[in-house]
């Protein structure tokens, strides 16, 4: 038993450009989306003003890493160019860092030259949604970088991925399509890899409940495992409520997911998931 929890033991920090986070607490990453059609209303941001508030609240309510999009992810999203992102992402990024230079920023892009300018900008971790396939110099980007990546598994594109959500046995597939680009960035010298297994992402609601309830699966890789649920139509669409109103829900699963493995949680509402885990490990003590 000794031996299979050693081969199964995850790696237990992240080194944010210097900055150590320990993974022995699950994380908190808040969401800031500047884009004009994210799926959560809530969540858009249309100025720097607005990003530094929000920014401000979710550090004060205990984020451990504030995750910057500036292309929305939904199904169907509106595509736009390497320079609008740049154009949403960047200030964003320069302004955060300005105001509260102890923050620790992820930045959300499938391009490489977004990660890359965002890191030269202040941001220490990128988060794929694409996991390296929609640009072929992602995983040289991030290796040469040496910063922590963040590796989602998705099939296609946003615009198409709900039409590729055709699986015969959807955890393994999964898991040997996120092996098989795991492999690629162990071999470039990759050193910090998280995987999100993609729920919503080519994935009906039924698979997102079945890779929820086996996401301990992922343990074999031995590395942190992201789970991004706020909100997400999986909540709202199976207890038939609006986004606004998911906020119950979403603690539900987070709950769910941390007892299954979960080393960050991804939320649009920091406070209630910073309690959700604080709970959550008074069951683990």
């Amino acid at each position: 038993m000794e031996s299979k929890d050693k081969l199964f033991r995850k790696k237990s920090t992240l080194n944010c450009r210097g900055k150590i986070l320990s993974l022995d607490t699950p994380l908190v990453m808040g969401i800031l989306n500047i884009t004009p059609d994210s799926f959560f209303p809530g969540s858009r941001l249309s100025s720097t003003e607005e990003v530094l508030q929000r920014a401000e609240t979710m550090l004060a309510e205990g984020a451990d890493i504030l995750d910057i999009g500036g292309y929305s992810s939904r199904p169907g999203a509106e595509d736009i160019t390497v320079q609008e992102e740049l154009d949403r992402v960047i200030p964003a990024v320069e302004a955060i860092m300005n105001a509260f230079p102890e923050a620790i920023l992820s930045v959300d892009t499938f391009r490489a030259a977004v990660a890359e300018a965002s890191i030269n900008a202040g941001a220490s971790i990128i988060n794929d949604i694409a996991g390296g396939l929609l640009d072929e110099n992602m995983f040289e980007t991030v290796a040469r970088l040496q910063v922590p990546y963040i590796l989602m598994h998705m099939r296609g594109t946003p615009q198409n991925m709900q039409s590729l959500s055709n699986y015969t046995d959807l955890v393994t597939e999964v898991i040997a399509e996120l092996q098989v680009q795991v492999a690629k960035l162990k071999k470039l010298g990759a050193k910090d890899i998280i995987l999100d297994p993609g729920f919503g992402f080519a994935k009906t609601i039924e698979h997102n409940f079945e890779l929820l309830n086996h996401m301990n699966e992922l343990r074999i890789f031995g590395l942190p495992v992201l789970a991004g649920l706020s909100r997400k139509s999986m909540v709202y669409k199976s207890l038939g409520i609006n986004q606004t109103d998911a906020l119950t829900g979403t603690i539900a699963v987070n709950t769910l997911a941390l007892t299954r493995g979960a080393d960050i949680l991804r939320v649009h509402d920091v406070k209630e998931a910073k309690q959700t885990i604080k709970l959550y490990k008074r069951t683990t003590l």
